[in-house]
């Protein structure tokens, strides 16, 4: 059964982030909010919590996961990115993106996109997702709550919790999410490809 934390959307109780933060570092699963909607999390070393995340979403090989960072010098650990592109990104977050990028060797192989080696990365400005990130110290391997067949995320704490249970270790609560994912801008190519449109303004991406 999923551990449940209520938490203030703008100032989230520091108790409640360092518990759902050990539940990462013990190897759990974590449904937490971000700036577009829900999502799923563990951290990066954690192999089963990532086999988890494919099964509750069916994911298939050419899925890119995504990389939840603090700030531009985590994510600069993470991804190859020029003066250009960086410029790009940097005046678009924090925010509801996930840019694409060729992944450093600091990414796990598994986490890759096997074929093309990127991986997707972004910085929320969400209070609770920033807080995790901030007190766990590292990134947080991350990928939208949507659910097999359906068009939308879920959207409040409670329906997690009823719907994920006993797939989830623990749900994080701060009220109602968004129902868009991020806007996903794909980089690897070292030019801007807008992949999918969501919560963030596409128009500074596109040609």
């Amino acid at each position: 059964m999923a551990r449940y934390f209520d938490v203030h959307p703008k100032d989230p109780q520091p108790r409640s982030i360092g518990q759902a933060v050990q539940i990462l570092r013990d190897g759990g699963l974590v449904a937490y909010p971000t700036d577009s909607c829900f999502a799923l999390g563990c951290t990066l070393g954690n192999q089963e919590g990532r086999d988890r995340i494919v099964r509750i979403r069916k994911l298939d090989d050419k899925h890119n996961f995504t990389l939840m960072c603090r700030d531009f010098a985590q994510l600069g650990q993470l991804v190859f990115i020029d003066n250009k592109v960086f410029r790009a990104i940097k005046a678009a977050t924090p925010g509801p993106y996930t840019f694409i990028l060729p992944a450093t060797s600091e990414v796990p192989r598994r986490l890759q996109q096997p074929k093309r080696k990127t991986v997707g990365v972004r910085i929320s400005d969400h209070p609770v997702a920033r807080a995790l990130v901030a007190e766990l110290g590292e990134p947080i391997m991350t990928s939208t709550l949507l659910l097999p067949g359906e068009d939308e995320p879920l959207t409040d704490g409670w329906q997690v919790k009823e719907e994920l249970d006993h797939q989830v270790d623990a749900v994080i609560d701060s009220g109602e999410a968004g129902v868009d994912p991020t806007t996903v801008v794909d980089f690897s190519d070292g030019y801007p490809q807008v992949v999918r449109v969501g919560a963030g303004d596409p128009t500074p991406f596109e040609a």
